[in-house]
């Protein structure tokens, strides 16, 4: 079903105030979930509201602390988030990291003790908005196993690249899973198969079936070793430029996934040079031959579309996860 979106955002920072946050943060919750609804992410919007109303109820999250400034070394900023609300916090460390970028060409804003921060893609969105080249990432608990091994012991490491565009920012929101786990949640609920394999099922087989993957909790890396190796580094740049929690420690803690580390880049960019740039390579790359006709994207590009039919007719929900929020 479709609903406005103001009517999705108002009812979950209605529940959000009823839970305890001020109601700036309450507000600017709300609109983050509803923005991901809107943008067809709701894996990281409504689906995933409840479980962030877990996690405050159980305490996982402190909804009304703020981070703190821990170290600054010119363009280097590292700060505690003192487990307070994760979305709100990555949107203060890409705000720094802005800032940093419009003072001195680049912006590096590490945080510790972070919760999680939904769609990567939203701050990467803000950084372009800015005028900026976004990069940032995160670590999560261990979800994925190393390649050659049948254990998680990496974590299913984000990676956000955003390039402000006039006719449209290109943003590129990836985890190191050829599926991202609300993509699997979501063919789960569905019953669906996957396009593509997307992980091993118990008896080590490559599968489509979302389900097997869940259970086994063996998905499948983006390039295979590639992309293990990708999560690895990514573990260890923000664990080391924050100095807080790695993967392992945020798994061993027995907290679940809280306490987190992340690093937020800015790039100050040079709009009028870099526009023709940018317009010759996505030109360029929309010529290719497609197998079926279909039409070649860059990152983001459907998701614009998608915004603007939501906008246009309301923001497509599951009718079964909407009247559960409402119940709240």
């Amino acid at each position: 079903m479709r609903i406005p979106y103001l009517l999705l955002k108002a009812e979950l920072k209605r529940v959000l105030l009823s839970l305890g946050l001020a109601d700036d943060k309450a507000d600017a919750c709300a609109g983050i979930f509803a923005d991901n609804s809107r943008d067809g992410v709701a894996s990281h919007g409504l689906n995933r509201f409840r479980v962030f109303v877990d996690y405050l109820k159980e305490g996982l999250v402190t909804p009304n602390a703020d981070p703190t400034l821990i170290n600054a070394f010119g363009a280097v900023e590292q700060w505690d988030g003192n487990f307070a609300t994760g979305m709100l916090n990555a949107r203060l460390s890409m705000g720094r990291a802005i800032t940093l970028a419009h003072e001195n060409g680049i912006g590096c804003v590490a945080i510790k003790n972070t919760n999680h921060w939904m769609r990567g893609g939203t701050y990467g969105w803000q950084a372009a908005e800015a005028g900026c080249v976004g990069i940032c990432f995160t670590n999560t608990t261990a979800n994925l196993p190393p390649w050659g091994g049948t254990e998680p012991r990496l974590g299913n490491n984000p990676l956000v690249i955003s390039v402000p565009r006039a006719d449209g920012h290109i943003v590129l929101d990836m985890a190191m899973t050829q599926f991202s786990f609300g993509k699997l949640w979501q063919h789960e609920a569905q019953n669906k198969q996957l396009p593509l394999p997307g992980g091993y099922d118990a008896e080590g087989n490559l599968t489509t079936d979302a389900a097997a993957i869940l259970a086994t909790k063996r998905a499948l890396p983006i390039g295979f070793w590639k992309g293990s190796g990708l999560s690895l580094v990514l573990d260890l740049l923000a664990t080391i430029l924050s100095g807080g929690s790695s993967t392992a420690a945020v798994t061993q803690s027995g907290r679940r996934e809280t306490g987190v580390s992340q690093v937020f880049i800015a790039i100050k960019a040079n709009g009028e040079q870099n526009e023709a740039l940018i317009n010759e390579i996505i030109a360029y790359t929309k010529t290719s031959a497609t197998i079926d006709g279909s039409e070649i994207l860059y990152p983001g590009e459907n998701m614009l579309r998608t915004r603007e039919r939501s906008m246009a007719e309301g923001v497509l929900v599951d009718e079964k996860i909407w009247e559960e929020a409402k119940g709240m």
